[in-house]
């Protein structure tokens, strides 16, 4: 089995006791050749999870059945205390059993309360031990489909980065090894390869056979089928070069396929969403009739608003993330050759003060200039707040969570915002901006802004990357060294890519190795995009400075990465607008309901009251409007489409750069425009 390190998903020695003592729980209740229990045993190696399926099976049971009777002693409590608190008695459970006389009618009444108690304890019980049990086994099953997915994403650019290394003269072991050693770039694709390595180098099984063995363990199938199609290759002594460029060609074609399909997804998705989101409209409407008539309860009113709105969008945003796919990998690269020194300067912020962080406390020279370095971040830091916080946003929280408090809680000691629910009826669109608008306001504008500018100054350097490495492999054609293809490239383009490319060359120029200033580069924007194609350029040039080929490849991949960057745009642009004319629909929708229902039978109320005072009033018929409490329904249709407006916001966001963050400024816009249109209508 293929495992990480000891404590990477495995059972602890506490858990292994309580595995050992369900064991025999576990042969009792399970077939250990059964399918189930395979399946289970397969989904935990291809977890990566070190532990093995008997025990994990007998602890899942411990929990299970531990879940399992808490839950029965509170199912059984709660339904005695029904019975003994008169919320339940022994008619309003009577099944209706014809009983011959009286006597058998009073023993079977008599049954009737520990009967209820049993079923209830045995309801919760079982709940329990789905509950524990199921969540444990199914933790491996996602574990596996997580690294499934992320392999899939990886696998194109990483038989790139194996071709390159296969162009730039490396045999079939040492390919299998520098792919296992590129865990910072391919994440779990480089893992699977690194159990291969490990299989020949600590247990003398030859490499064809460990081939064989992760081929039939991986979760990916493309993987497996990769895998398998090479150990072919190897067997045969073919063209291993050739075999790579065609499955290379292969997979940049199924990773279009596979973005059509998601893209796909994602507009029915958006479809979906149209209905969701007025389901609760809908009942809105339904429920103020009915309060009309007389006949429904204001807290279903409550419950719609504060309740179904939220866990509609959330529950919306959750279905998203399981279809949209993040970029995995986090963008940084950690050469051999310096590690201390780009792990050094791969930490340094705010706090950490980088390199000299390693030499502080051996001479007294070291110590001055650690703190002459904390003065000048400091003074760095006030003279150019503005870049700090483009290149982290989230630091914004720390000014304006505090300054949102202050003026939430100037506004209370000033006694200008309302402190109870009556005060918020009376000024129901002041009160929703002191307790929720300005805080909105003070924290979301400047995240959104920084946030946006921290994305467009990253994005502008994969802008022509495309274009660059095609000048790049264009300049190493004609016979110069990679160096001095970054410096004629440099030379002969503009932007930001270019600005870094001349930086790069004075780096070297003054010292610093050529693998170690792409790093730099990469690491200063850590895009992963950008961090495959640095890695496959720095690997390839260790082989030799002629490397046409290899550029022309990390060409290739980066235009495919291109036009799928191009077809996202384009069809989540049509989901964001769809989610957005939703809600407007709705906003307009709920402004109408304000304006032509409710004011106009508050008026007619008014008038039959003011009537009703000089003549004597109808008897009989149900009361229409009479009950309807106006000011209470305007602030509860205010945070209807407040909430909306935020969770409208999120959700298209996320589909639009499966960023979270990104959303906060429709967030923002569409709070402003829903604040906009209740200050007329409200």
């Amino acid at each position: 089995m293929s495992l990480d390190s000891p404590t990477s998903g495995g059972l602890d020695r506490s858990s292994d006791t309580l595995g050992d003592a369900f064991y025999p729980l576990f042969r009792l209740l399970f077939d250990e050749d059964g399918d189930f229990v395979s399946d289970v045993e397969r989904k935990l190696e291809q977890a990566r999870m070190p532990a093995t399926v008997e025990l994990y099976l007998s602890h899942a049971l411990a929990v299970g059945v531990l879940a399992g009777g808490l839950l029965w002693l509170l199912g059984s409590l709660i339904g005695y205390a029904m019975f003994a608190f008169g919320l339940v008695s022994a008619e309003t459970l009577s099944l209706g059993i014809p009983t011959p006389d009286a006597q058998t009618a009073a023993f079977l009444e008599s049954l009737t309360m520990p009967f209820g108690v049993l079923v209830s304890g045995l309801v919760f019980g079982s709940i329990g031990f789905a509950l524990g049990f199921g969540t444990l086994v199914a933790v491996p099953f996602s574990k596996a489909s997580s690294r499934k997915r992320e392999i899939n994403m990886l696998l194109p650019d990483a038989i790139s980065f194996m071709y390159a290394l296969s162009v730039g003269g490396l045999n079939q072991l040492e390919i299998l090894e520098a792919m296992g050693r590129a865990e910072d770039t391919y994440g779990e694709v480089a893992r699977e390869f690194q159990s291969i390595v490990q299989e020949t180098e600590y247990f003398g099984t030859d490499y064809r056979n460990a081939i064989r063995d992760q081929a039939m363990v991986t979760p990916s199938d493309e993987l497996s089928q990769f895998l398998t199609d090479m150990l072919s290759i190897v067997n045969s002594g073919g063209n291993m070069e050739q075999f790579l460029d065609d499955k290379k060609e292969k997979h940049l074609r199924t990773a279009k396929q596979e973005q059509e399909m998601t893209l796909e997804t994602l507009e029915l998705f958006g479809e979906m969403y149209m209905t969701l989101s007025l389901f609760p409209l809908l009942l809105i409407i339904i429920l103020v009739i009915m309060s009309m008539l007389g006949q429904a309860q204001q807290s279903l009113l409550y419950a719609t608003v504060y309740g179904l709105i939220p866990l509609t969008g959330v529950g919306f945003l959750v279905l998203v993330s399981t279809v949209k796919q993040d970029e995995p990998g986090d963008g940084y690269l950690q050469p051999a050759e310096s590690p201390d020194r780009l792990e050094q300067s791969h930490r340094e912020g705010l706090v950490h003060m980088g390199l000299i962080e390693d030499f502080t406390g051996e001479f007294r020279l070291f110590d001055r200039i650690h703190s002459r370095e904390g003065t000048y971040k400091t003074k760095e830091l006030l003279e150019n707040p503005h870049l700090f916080f483009r290149d982290n946003p989230l630091y914004t929280l720390v000014l304006t969570v505090p300054a949102a408090t202050v003026f939430v809680l100037t506004a209370v000691i000033g006694g200008a915002a309302p402190l109870s629910w009556d005060a918020m009826l009376n000024q129901p669109i002041w009160g929703t901006f002191v307790w929720w608008y300005i805080p909105a306001y003070v924290i979301g504008i400047p995240l959104a802004f920084f946030h946006s500018w921290n994305n467009r100054s990253r994005q502008a350097v994969v802008g022509k990357l495309s274009e660059n490495l095609r000048k790049l492999s264009s300049a190493n054609d004609t016979g110069q060294t990679l160096l001095e293809s970054v410096k004629t490239v440099s030379d002969t383009s503009s932007g930001k890519l270019a600005d870094e490319f001349e930086v790069m060359h004075a780096k070297v120029n003054y010292g610093m190795s050529l693998r170690s200033a792409l790093v730099e580069f990469n690491n200063k924007y850590h895009i992963p995009r950008l961090a495959r194609t640095v890695k496959l350029i720095s690997k390839a040039q260790e082989a030799s400075s002629q490397i046409t080929d290899v550029l022309s490849t990390a060409a290739q991949a980066s235009e495919n990465q291109d036009d799928i960057e191009r077809e996202r745009k384009s069809r989540t642009r049509m989901q964001v607008a769809i989610i957005l004319m939703t809600y407007l629909t709705l906003l307009a929708v709920m402004a109408i309901l304000k304006t032509q229902f409710l004011d106009v039978m508050a008026g007619l109320t008014s008038q039959a009251s003011a009537s009703s005072s000089g003549s004597q009033a109808v008897q009989g018929g149900p009361s229409f409007g009479g009950a309807v409490d106006t000011a209470m329904l305007s602030l509860l249709f205010l945070h209807a489409v407040t909430l909306q407006a935020a969770l409208s916001g999120f959700i298209s966001g996320y589909i639009r750069s499966a960023d979270i963050i990104s959303g906060v400024k429709f967030v923002v816009i569409l709070q402003t425009i829903a604040l906009a249109v209740w200050a007329v209508v409200g």
